[in-house]
């Protein structure tokens, strides 16, 4: 198994993508925190590993509060003996024209996405630094590179965790602590098929067609990105063995994005 006796905290992890990669890494060996605003299906989940013989528990996190965060990594820590791999994955979406967008959603959407990278990067940290080892993976996306419109708040926080990461690809070097962005495309997630009438409305076109000549129009298939697809790119970043692949983003697009 190739995460085996390595404990993970993974935000945003009782549902979406961030489930699928918890159920990966528990099926590799991983112990691992179901981090998540909604402690009730954070705790279904860690029951679901468990009942597959997996090591989990569910932890109440918001990752906007400084306390909440540092609580959770603490309470993980303390039932797994450490901490060597943090997942930030909890993400939300919320589109507008920028002339339309509340300055309230613009705050909450960078205060999820960036302010809550920092917050459970500095808290894991902690934890990596004195045992010279530790992973940080980023959930961003292929927006970390591209833009599309009515998405300015998202755009510029997955375009922030290409810093934030390659910053910690540097400072954690002498710590041996690698910092990789993992940049998914559009995955049929209920977060992105909320978007789509929404989308819909705002652009005043079919739902067909956002699908057909905005989310998939410049993937080489026309096909959604899979959760499957994502958490294996996961599993490869947290398993890889050296510091050869660090700061780096690596898009699961089919290849709507290629760098």
């Amino acid at each position: 198994m190739r995460l085996k006796d390595k404990s993970a905290i993974i935000t945003g992890a009782a549902s979406g993508i961030g489930k699928d990669i918890a159920l990966v890494f528990a099926r590799e060996g991983a112990k691992i925190a179901i981090a998540d605003l909604n402690k009730e299906a954070a705790d279904a989940t860690a029951n679901e590993i468990r009942s597959g013989g997996g090591n989990a528990i569910g932890v109440a996190m918001d990752v906007t509060d400084e306390k909440a965060v540092n609580d959770g990594v603490a309470a993980t820590a303390a039932a797994f003996g450490g901490v060597d791999i943090l997942v930030s994955n909890a993400g939300i979406q919320i589109v507008h024209p920028i002339e339309d967008f509340p300055f309230a959603e613009w705050k909450k959407m960078l205060a999820i996405h960036l302010d809550g990278a920092f917050l459970t990067t500095k808290a894991c940290v902690k934890h990596f630094y004195p045992q010279k080892s530790g992973v940080l993976l980023y959930m961003g996306s292929v927006h970390s590179h591209e833009a599309s419109p009515l998405k300015a708040a998202y755009v510029t926080a997955k375009h922030g965790l290409l810093g934030l990461s390659r910053v910690m690809a540097k400072e954690g070097a002498a710590h041996n602590v690698r910092a990789n962005v993992i940049c998914p495309g559009f995955v049929k997630t209920p977060l992105v098929e909320k978007q789509i009438p929404e989308q819909a409305k705002a652009l005043g076109i079919s739902e067909e067609r956002v699908v057909k000549e905005i989310m998939l129009a410049e993937t080489v298939d026309k096909e959604f990105t899979t959760v499957e697809d994502v958490a294996d790119v996961a599993l490869f970043l947290a398993s890889f063995k050296t510091n050869a692949l660090t700061g780096q983003s690596i898009c699961v697009s089919h290849g709507w994005h290629m760098s």
